[in-house]
């Protein structure tokens, strides 16, 4: 073998070691279609207006960047961001905001969890799952308490449940 087709084998060989650490580096996700954002944001307005509740819902992608934003027009002016900070956090901590809230009581060990930037910790931030993954976040504020705003949240869900389990 010459020198030079020996540089040239070792080029290939680091060519294609190269080819298959760059397919190692792409990954493949679900998240959720802007149409499914908007259907599970009306359902869960819709709910909160059958209550007589004027709230803002917020629905965000897996990644927490919002989507959807509704709010109903005597919704209080901090129901926006709310919502939006619901969703936000239940979809980067994976978990309902009503769960984040009982598990990060002051004196427990998630207690910190409360001073994180942009962390909203009221009920009513639930996740949106289909087929095994997480595919965004639903946030709902401006119901009295979060109970009813996770009642609205959950409706929203279910509006469709259907369409994410595949």
């Amino acid at each position: 073998m010459t020198m030079r087709n020996a540089w040239i084998a070792i080029v290939l060989s680091m060519l294609s070691s190269t080819t298959v650490r760059a397919e190692e580096a792409v990954v493949s996700y679900k998240s959720l279609g802007l149409e499914l954002a908007l259907d599970a944001a009306r359902a869960a307005l819709k709910e909160c207006q059958k209550r007589g509740y004027q709230v803002a819902v917020a629905v965000v992608d897996r990644f927490g960047t919002p989507q959807v934003l509704l709010r109903d027009r005597f919704a209080g002016p901090h129901t926006p961001p709310t919502a939006t900070g619901k969703a936000w956090t239940s979809a980067s901590f994976r978990n309902s905001t009503t769960e984040l809230n009982a598990i990060s009581q002051p004196g427990m060990m998630q207690a910190g969890l409360r001073n994180l930037p942009n962390v909203v910790i009221i009920g009513g931030g639930m996740m949106i799952e289909g087929g095994g993954a997480m595919l965004g976040a639903i946030g709902v504020s401006g119901a009295p308490g979060g109970d009813a705003d996770e009642a609205c949240a959950k409706a929203g869900i279910a509006a469709i449940q259907d369409k994410l389990d595949f």
